[in-house]
């Protein structure tokens, strides 16, 4: 009688089955752990717009936010596009839109971006910061469509 060592090919292909079993749960837990930090990403940048848009509205003379959106004539600030760029840019095919009254000084402003996990999340001048799952709700969300999350550019509350 001999004596054999090593693994048959049925004890091979079940740990091989295994592993292949383990690799899924991990890339799929993976995935929705990506998603995730890129919720957090649009929520932390766009929450960030806040302290900036405060310290516009202390610099401008009269006091304004036109600075915020780039509205009536007035330049928007780099620091807040560079923070909607880097809330576009984790959002991936969603969109960004930063709303604030178009005629007369801005009094106000609000800036809502779609969520790559679904939903959006909305910013405002009165330290509103919300998130809506679904569309309709508290502003206007229409994702995947290529339309601003608050109803329109003049939109200035999240409200």
């Amino acid at each position: 009688m001999k004596n054999q060592k090593g693994f048959t090919l049925i004890e091979l292909l079940v740990v091989i089955a295994i592993i292949g079993v383990l690799a899924s749960v991990v890339l799929a837990s993976l995935n929705t752990a990506r998603t995730k930090g890129n919720d957090a990403a649009v929520k932390s940048n766009l929450s960030g717009i806040r302290a900036q848009a405060e310290l516009l509205y202390d610099d401008a003379s009269p006091n304004d936010y036109d600075a915020v959106c780039g509205v009536n004539g007035v330049t928007q600030d780099t620091n807040v596009a560079d923070a909607i760029a880097a809330a576009a840019s984790a959002n991936g095919a969603g969109t960004v839109t930063c709303g604030a009254p178009t005629s007369g000084a801005a009094s106000a402003w609000a800036i809502a971006a779609d969520l790559p996990g679904g939903g959006a999340f909305c910013v405002d001048s009165s330290g509103t910061a919300r998130t809506s799952t679904t569309g309709g709700s508290a502003y206007t969300v229409d994702l995947g469509a290529g339309t601003p999350a608050l109803s329109s550019a003049n939109d200035s509350s999240c409200q």
